[in-house]
C-alpha cells in the first residue's frame, strides 16, 4: 500500500543531488568569486600567471555559479542621471543643414542664395534672398519630411516647416519629439546597459523613472565616481572635414562651422563643418591595437552604409585633411592619402594601453546620444552591506530554529521528517537561485524567510490529515497514505495562488520587490517538492525497516 517505485525514488534523490550541487558554491563564497572572475580575465585575454593562480583555487568541474548579493548587500554605487533630450533635438537640427542647402540648390533661379542663420537649439533657420520664391523653398524644404514611426503619430510628419518673411524655419513636430524621446531613453538604457556589462559588473540595476530619468544601481563597484566614469562619457565619434586651424580659442568658425580643440597638440584648435561625413553609430566594432610604430591605438570599422560613405568621401577629398572628433575634442586630422573603400581604419593619438581599451569598450557599446546629468550619487559602502546581510543572517537563522523546535515538539518524529527536508528546502532555493544568476537582497532575504515559515505548512496540513485518518483508517500504512492523498489538493491550491501573486510581482514590479517575488517563487517550487515527495519518501524509508504496528503523529 505504502509503496514509491524504484524510478521516482531515484529521481527525487537525484534532483535534490543536483540542488545540492547547485548551491554548494555558496558555502565557499569568495573562492569561487575569485575563480569566476580569474576566468572571465583569462577569457578576455589577460591570461596570466596570477590569474591562473586565481583559478587553481576551484575545481573546473564543480559548478562555479554563485547568487549575486544585491547593492544593499554588497555595496555599490548608486546614481539617479537625467538625459539632455534637448541635445537630441539640437543636433538632429544640425545634421539637417546640409540635406535642406542641397534640395534648395538646384532651384536657386528661384529662391536666390542660401545662408545658414543663427537660431536658437532645437531650430533650423535658413534664409532666402528671394522672397518671391518662398512657397517653392518651403515645398522642397516639406519634401523632406517623413513619416512619424510609432503608432500614436500615425499620419503625422517629423519635421515643421514654416516661413518668416525671408527665413525657412525648421522644427521638429511634437509627434517626433515624443518619439524621439522614447527612441532616446530606450537607446541610453541599452548602452548604459552594454557599458557596465563590459567591464563585467554582477546584475546591476538599470531602469527608468519617469520621462527623462534614468536609475542606475550597480552592486560591488567601489565608488559613485567610478561608475560615472564608465557610464559618463558619451564617445561621440565624428569623422567631420577639416576647414581649418588656429591658436586662437576665440576666432569665429563661421556659420555652419565650430571650433574644437586638439588633444594631442595643445593650444591648437581646428575649424570643422559641423555636419559629420560618419558618426560612430555606423560603427560595428572598436578593438585595441597598435599603430605601425608600436604605440596603443583603436582599430575600427564601419556598417555597409558608413563603408560607403566613408569610402566615397575619401575618394573625393585625397590630399585634403579630416577630423577625427571624440567628444568635442579633436583626437587627430590625417591628410587622406589615397581612396579607402574599406570602411575599417584606425583612431591613433597619445593613448596609453588602458585609454585605447576603454576607448574601444566605449565606441563598441555605442554613444549615448545624449549627455546626462546626475542629480543624484551615492555609494553604498561594504560594511553597510555586511551589517545588512548580518540583520538578514538572523532573521533568518531565528525562523529556521523556532520553526525546528516546534515541528520537532508538535509531530515528534514525523516533525524531524519534516525539518530535514526544511534544510534541503533552503538548499535547493539558494542551488535555483545561483542556477539563473539571480541577484539576492533584503527583500530576497524577507522572502526565504517566509519561505520557511510556508515550507512546513503543506507537511503541518498532510500529518494532520494523518492525525485523523489514524482515528478511522486500517493500520498505520493507510492513515499514511490516505494522509497524502487528501492532503494534496490543498496543498497545490494553498500554494498555486502564492505562486501567481509571485509571478504578478515579479511582473508588475522592479529592482527589490522583484527580488522578494523571485525567492518566494522559488521557495514555493521547491517546499511543494519536499513536502510532496521528499518527506514522504523519508517517511516510506523509516517504514519499510521498522514495520510499526502503531505511530504518534
Amino acid at each position: 500500500m505504502l509503496q514509491i517505485d524504484a524510478w521516482k525514488r531515484i529521481t527525487i534523490w537525484l534532483t535534490l543531488l543536483v540542488g545540492l550541487t547547485l548551491a554548494m558554491p555558496n558555502a565557499f563564497y569568495t573562492r569561487v568569486e575569485t575563480y569566476n572572475d580569474a576566468m572571465q580575465a583569462i577569457e578576455l585575454g589577460a591570461d596570466t600567471t596570477e590569474n591562473r593562480d586565481a583559478a587553481s583555487v576551484w575545481p573546473d568541474f564543480l559548478p562555479s555559479g554563485l547568487v549575486n548579493l544585491g547593492l544593499d548587500l554588497r555595496g555599490g554605487a548608486h546614481l539617479l542621471a537625467e538625459v539632455q533630450l534637448d541635445d537630441v533635438y539640437a543636433a538632429r537640427m544640425d545634421s539637417l543643414w546640409p540635406d535642406v542647402r542641397d534640395v534648395l540648390r538646384p532651384e536657386r533661379a528661384t529662391v536666390g542664395t542660401i545662408r545658414l542663420q543663427p537660431s536658437e537649439p532645437g531650430t533650423l533657420r535658413v534664409r532666402i534672398s528671394e522672397e518671391a520664391g518662398m512657397a517653392r523653398a518651403l515645398e522642397l524644404v516639406r519634401g523632406l519630411a517623413q513619416p512619424v514611426v510609432t503608432l500614436t503619430g500615425v499620419g503625422a510628419q517629423d519635421l515643421d516647416v514654416s516661413g518668416d518673411g525671408n527665413d525657412i524655419i525648421v522644427q521638429l513636430s511634437e509627434e517626433e519629439k515624443r518619439a524621439t524621446d522614447e527612441r532616446t531613453m530606450q537607446q541610453s538604457l541599452e548602452i548604459i546597459r552594454r557599458r557596465i556589462d563590459e567591464v563585467g559588473t554582477r546584475e546591476p540595476t538599470i531602469q527608468r523613472q519617469g520621462a527623462d530619468r534614468i536609475l542606475i544601481q550597480v552592486p560591488g563597484i567601489g565608488s559613485a565616481a567610478e561608475l560615472k566614469e564608465i557610464i559618463g562619457t558619451t564617445a561621440q565619434l565624428t569623422f567631420q572635414p577639416v576647414i581649418g586651424r588656429t591658436s586662437d580659442e576665440n576666432d569665429a568658425p563661421g556659420i555652419g562651422n565650430e571650433l574644437l580643440p586638439s588633444m594631442d597638440e595643445e593650444g591648437i584648435f581646428y575649424i570643422l563643418e559641423q555636419a559629420p561625413v560618419v558618426t560612430g553609430e555606423e560603427l560595428v566594432d572598436a578593438q585595441p591595437s597598435f599603430d605601425q610604430n608600436g604605440r596603443p591605438a583603436v582599430n575600427f570599422r564601419f556598417n555597409p552604409s558608413g563603408a560607403r560613405a566613408f569610402g566615397d568621401y575619401t575618394a573625393q577629398n585625397i590630399g585634403n585633411p579630416f577630423a577625427i572628433v571624440l567628444d568635442e575634442e579633436v583626437i587627430s586630422a590625417p591628410t587622406i592619402q589615397s581612396h579607402i573603400p574599406g570602411g575599417s581604419g584606425i583612431i591613433t593619438g597619445n593613448f596609453t594601453v588602458e585609454e585605447s581599451t576603454n576607448l574601444a569598450v566605449l565606441l563598441r557599446a555605442g554613444a549615448l546620444p545624449a549627455e546626462l546629468s546626475f542629480l543624484e550619487e551615492r555609494t553604498i559602502g561594504p560594511e553597510l552591506g555586511q551589517d545588512s546581510i548580518d540583520a538578514g543572517k538572523i532573521a533568518t537563522i531565528i525562523a529556521f530554529v523556532g520553526v525546528l523546535i516546534f515541528m520537532a515538539l508538535s509531530y515528534g518524529l514525523f516533525g524531524l521528517f519534516a525539518n530535514v527536508a526544511l534544510i534541503l528546502n533552503i538548499a535547493m532555493i539558494f542551488g535555483l537561485l545561483s542556477l539563473v544568476g539571480a541577484t539576492l537582497t533584503l527583500p530576497g532575504i524577507a522572502g526565504i524567510v517566509l519561505t520557511v515559515g510556508m515550507a512546513v505548512d503543506a507537511n503541518v496540513l498532510v500529518f494532520e490529515r494523518i492525525r485523523e485518518e489514524l482515528k478511522t483508517a486500517k493500520g498505520p500504512a493507510r492513515a499514511i497514505e490516505l494522509g497524502y492523498e487528501k492532503a494534496l489538493s490543498a496543498i497545490i491550491d494553498a500554494n498555486i495562488t502564492t505562486f501567481i501573486t509571485a509571478v504578478i510581482l515579479y511582473v508588475m514590479g522592479s529592482g527589490p520587490v522583484r527580488g522578494f517575488a523571485i525567492t518566494l517563487g522559488f521557495g514555493i517550487l521547491t517546499s511543494v517538492f519536499t513536502a510532496i515527495f521528499v518527506t514522504r519518501l523519508l517517511i516510506v524509508i523509516w517504514f519499510e525497516r521498522r514495520r510499526p504496528k502503531q505511530i504518534e503523529v
